[in-house]
């Protein structure tokens, strides 16, 4: 961002500290402080005396500057946890109030800006996160990411919107970040051209993406997003904020009427020009010798290179890891994370020897396809939280290496606190949503929605269906039987679960 926005971004970190003191003093509801926090990315969390921080990454991009920004900034202040998101960002918790305007003025120094973070703001823009390295992709699109982000940054101030706006690009293989049901979703072609979704999204009233474009040319992806804002603020709700997403003008308009609109209002932005791009991405020029072969190993298309998965459990970075990966990784040119909306860390451009010594540093992380399993934050930390989707992941977990229930045996899963779908409940194989479930005679328990058969990979895309309502005291045992009946059958879950529809049922009965 250029001075003149910095600097105004500094004038309105001073005026939010200000709010967050009378927040802390009990002189703001906390109504009104989030209002005003969410468009700074940070919100109090549910005791009202901690506060949370979100770093915006456009693409998920933890470059060097910024891992090392992070491991300062945790060992300093002792910051736990650090949450990776499903929206490819960091979230730092349990924050003094008083330490909010000192990190936030800190991370510009490493190009990291928590405006727009939360509230009625565009979020954080998402990539594929493997873009510009995965063999098989269309293109790199990480430049059409950060120049989205940074027009969307310069006029957030300007915009006023029902609600939010998620923006994600896809780069033709991977689309973990869910481009055909974001309330924009650009999908590069082999062409070099985009198709473009929008409207779709997750939670309540869940919805796919319509279909606008098949061929957006890449250079009109600034225009694509200025239409998808006018036509947001024309038709969205601001009456309703339960309903004032993007995704209900396919209720409101009907989807042809909103593709029309849509349509007719980005023929309106491109004859206003000025935001045409003239983007390249940039090359990888490293070379590599050797190779290596882990399961947590992926093999670039640049010949000689590899990217090494690291999935803390839950997405929970240990405080040191930051400092450890950062004094790793400044040896290593090219080396950087990317944050993955799996809760996934990837580093990427290594090595083979390289690769080698990041898998040692990063053993203490995922074993498993089940614990690869997402969860947000939980009811722990989270005001909105309904489940402490954190503790019934680790419980699960803890079961599943008890049982000895063999890698592949059980998918990786996705829990949500709430039907907010932070952690994509409803694109997951397995998903759980919180609840609570009535007890016969008593009050009612802590309780999961259950999703089955959600998908998210590219052209196969679904969402699960809800199939009953477990406790959470029953939650690991129910999975723990379902793994034993897949291993025992010697299969994957998915082979097992095609094939034992009726063992399947049986056992969901019992729980559900």
């Amino acid at each position: 961002m250029n001075e003149q926005w910095l600097n105004l971004y500094r004038t309105e970190i001073e005026e939010f500290h200000k709010k967050t003191m009378a927040f802390a003093a009990g002189e703001l509801p906390r109504k009104d402080y989030k209002g005003a926090s969410g468009g700074f990315g940070s919100y109090a969390q549910r005791d009202g005396t901690k506060h949370m921080l979100r770093l915006r990454l456009p693409g998920g991009r933890l470059t060097l500057p910024r891992l090392q920004f992070l491991a300062q900034i945790a060992n300093q202040y002792n910051i736990a946890p650090l949450k990776l998101t499903t929206c490819e960002t960091v979230q730092l918790h349990n924050l003094a109030p008083e330490l909010l305007p000192v990190l936030m003025e800190q991370a510009v120094g490493c190009d990291i800006i928590t405006r727009g973070g939360g509230g009625d703001n565009p979020r954080n823009v998402m990539a594929s996160p493997l873009t510009g390295v995965q063999a098989g992709e269309a293109f790199d699109v990480m430049p059409w990411v950060e120049a989205a982000s940074d027009y969307l940054l310069s006029i957030c101030r300007d915009i006023h919107m029902p609600r939010k706006l998620k923006v994600a690009f896809c780069n033709g293989v991977d689309d973990c970040v869910h481009a055909s049901f974001r309330d924009m979703g650009f999908v590069a072609q082999q062409d070099g051209s985009f198709r473009l979704y929008i409207a779709g999204g997750l939670g309540n009233n869940h919805r796919m993406g319509v279909l606008v474009e098949e061929h957006l040319p890449a250079s009109d992806v600034l225009y694509a997003i200025k239409a998808m804002i006018d036509t947001f603020c024309a038709h969205g709700n601001y009456e309703n904020r339960a309903k004032a997403r993007t995704r209900y003008m396919q209720e409101t308009l009907g989807v042809d009427e909103l593709r029309r609109v849509y349509l007719e209002n980005l023929a309106a932005c491109k004859a206003a020009g000025g935001l045409d791009l003239d983007l390249t991405p940039k090359a990888v020029t490293k070379t590599g010798a050797g190779s290596i072969e882990n399961t947590r190993v992926i093999a670039q298309k640049q010949e000689g290179l590899y990217a090494v998965v690291y999935h803390p459990i839950g997405g929970v970075l240990p405080t040191g890891k930051p400092a450890e990966l950062a004094a790793l990784l400044q040896d290593m040119p090219a080396a950087e994370c990317r944050v993955a909306p799996h809760e996934t860390l990837y580093i990427i451009n290594l090595t083979a020897d390289e690769a080698a010594r990041v898998l040692d540093a990063t053993a203490d992380g995922a074993q498993t396809l089940f614990e690869t399993s997402v969860a947000c934050i939980g009811a722990a930390i989270c005001q909105q939280g309904v489940r402490d989707s954190q503790a019934a992941l680790q419980a699960c977990v803890a079961a599943v290496r008890e049982a000895g229930i063999p890698d592949g045996a059980l998918p990786k899963i996705c829990i949500s606190g709430c039907p907010s779908s932070c952690s994509a409940h409803q694109a997951g194989t397995i998903g759980f949503q919180g609840c609570v479930k009535p007890v016969p005679g008593g009050k009612p328990a802590p309780a999961f929605k259950m999703f089955l058969g959600g998908c998210d990979a590219l052209g196969a895309e679904q969402f699960g269906e809800a199939v009953g309502v477990v406790y959470e005291e029953q939650l690991p045992a129910l999975l723990v039987e379902l793994g034993k009946a897949a291993a025992a059958a010697g299969q994957t879950w998915q082979d097992w679960r095609n094939a034992h529809g009726e063992e399947l049922q049986t056992i969901l009965a019992k729980y559900c």
